[in-house]
C-alpha cells in the first residue's frame, strides 16, 4: 500500500472507533454499578467486582474465535454481527430478574462486544501504511477509554433515577444502531493475493509475540484496577461526592484516549513501538506508586489529579501493543494474534474485580496500589529490544 492514506481509510477508522467504544461502554457499565450494588445493595466489594468483571470474563471465550473469523471471512460482517448479538444480550441485561440472570446476561455481552475488538484492528492495519499506522491505531485505541468515559457519566445519574436496566437499554440501542453503520459503512481492507502456501506462523521461531502478549497482560493490572474501583475509590476514600467523582474518572479516560493518540504519533516519529512501550511501563509504576502515596497521605485534591495521570499512562500501551502485534503477525494472522492479545487482557481483566475487591477490603487503598506498581515494574524487563515486521 502507497503511504498516502486513502480517504475510505479515515471512514474506516471512525466506525471502528465507534463500534468499539460502544461495545466497551457496555462491558464497563457493572464497574459503575459498584456504588450503588455495594453501598445500597449490600454487596460486598468483592461480589459487586465479580459482576463488574463478568463481561470481561466473556471475552475470554470468544476473542481468538472473532478474530479467526476476520481473518477468514473478513471484518465487516464480524464487527456488525457481533454487535448485533451484543445488542441483545444488553436487552437481556436489562430485563434480567435476580442476579445470576443478569450476570450470565453480562458475561454473555462481554463475549458478543469483543468482536469489534479484533475485526477493528485489522481494519485499520490493513488501509493505513505502516508510517501512519502508530497514529491511527493510537486513534483507534481511544475507543476503550472513550467508552469507559461514556460509562462513568451515564451509568450513575440514569441508574440512581431509574434503576439499574436504563443504562442497559442505552447500550443496547447504541450497539444496534452502530450496527447497522457498520454494515453499510465498512469496506474490508485489501489484502494479498491468495497462495497456494499458508502464511507462516509468526509464533515460531522467536518470542516477540509471546512478549507483547504478556507484557500487555501485566500492564491490564493498573488500567483496570482504576477502571473499575476509581470512581468507588474517590467515593469512599478522598470522600468526593458522587458526581463529581464521576466527572473525574470521565476526565481521567477523555484524557487517556487523547494519551493513545500521543504515543501512537510518538512511536510513528521515532520510529519503534517497543520503545515507546518501555517508556510506557517505566511511567506506570511511578503513577501508581503516587496514587498509593496521594491516598495514605489523605491529599483529596492531589488524589483527583493523580488519578487522571494514572488513567492516562495505564492506557498509553495498548495501541502500541496492538500495532505491535499486527506488524509483527502479518495479514494472514493478524486477528488471530490480535485475538490472542485481547484474550490475555481480558483474562487478567475478569480477575482484577474480585481480586483487587478482596485485596481493598484486607488491606486498604494506598496498599493496593502500590501492590499494583509491581505489575509494570515486572513487564519493564520483557519488553523487546526492537520491533518485529512480518514479511
Amino acid at each position: 500500500m502507497p503511504h498516502t492514506v486513502p480517504p475510505a481509510a479515515w471512514r474506516m477508522l471512525a466506525l471502528s472507533v465507534a463500534a468499539q467504544a460502544a461495545g466497551a461502554m457496555l462491558v464497563s457499565t457493572p464497574a459503575y454499578l459498584i456504588p450503588l450494588l455495594h453501598l445500597h445493595r449490600g454487596l460486598t466489594l468483592a461480589e459487586a467486582g465479580l459482576f463488574a468483571a463478568a463481561p470481561n470474563f466473556g471475552t475470554v471465550f470468544t476473542l481468538v474465535l472473532w478474530g479467526a473469523l476476520a481473518d477468514r471471512y473478513g471484518e465487516r460482517w464480524v464487527i456488525a454481527g457481533g454487535l448485533t448479538l451484543t445488542a441483545g444480550f444488553a436487552l437481556l441485561a436489562a430485563v434480567a430478574t435476580g442476579y445470576p440472570l443478569l450476570g450470565a446476561a453480562l458475561l454473555l455481552g462481554g463475549a458478543a462486544s469483543v468482536s469489534s475488538n479484533a475485526a477493528s484492528g485489522r481494519v485499520v492495519a490493513g488501509w493505513f501504511p505502516r508510517s501512519r499506522r502508530g497514529l491511527a491505531m493510537g486513534i483507534r485505541q481511544m475507543a476503550q477509554p472513550l467508552g469507559v468515559a461514556i460509562a462513568a457519566v451515564i451509568v450513575p445519574p440514569l441508574a440512581g433515577h431509574f434503576g439499574i436496566p436504563a443504562p442497559f437499554v442505552v447500550a443496547a440501542v447504541l450497539t444496534a444502531l452502530l450496527a447497522a453503520a457498520c454494515a453499510v459503512g465498512i469496506t474490508d481492507p485489501p489484502r494479498p493475493p491468495a497462495t497456494a502456501e499458508p502464511a507462516p506462523n509468526p509464533y515460531r521461531g522467536n518470542g516477540f509475540l509471546a512478549r507483547i502478549h504478556v507484557i500487555s497482560a501485566l500492564l491490564v493490572v493498573p488500567q483496570f484496577t482504576l477502571a473499575t474501583f476509581g470512581l468507588v475509590w474517590l467515593i469512599t476514600g478522598p470522600g468526593w461526592a458522587p458526581g463529581v467523582a464521576g466527572a473525574v474518572v470521565a476526565a481521567s479516560q477523555a484524557v487517556g484516549a487523547l494519551g493513545r493518540i500521543a504515543v501512537g504519533h510518538l512511536s510513528d516519529k521515532v520510529g519503534s513501538r517497543v520503545r515507546v512501550l518501555r517508556w510506557v511501563a517505566v511511567s506506570g509504576v511511578v503513577v501508581m506508586l503516587a496514587l498509593a502515596a496521594a491516598d495514605a497521605l489523605h491529599w483529596p485534591v492531589a488524589s483527583g489529579i493523580v488519578l487522571i495521570a494514572a488513567a492516562t499512562v495505564s492506557v498509553a500501551d495498548n495501541g502500541l501493543a496492538f500495532t505491535s502485534v499486527a506488524e509483527a503477525a502479518g495479514p494472514g494472522w493478524s486477528g488471530k494474534a490480535l485475538g490472542v492479545q485481547n484474550t490475555g487482557q481480558f483474562l487478567v481483566a475478569a480477575a482484577v474485580g474480585p481480586g483487587i475487591g478482596a485485596l481493598v477490603a484486607a488491606v486498604g487503598y494506598p496498599i493496593t496500589f502500590g501492590l499494583v506498581a509491581l505489575t509494570p515494574l515486572a513487564s519493564i524487563p520483557l519488553v523487546p529490544p526492537a520491533d518485529q515486521h512480518a514479511g
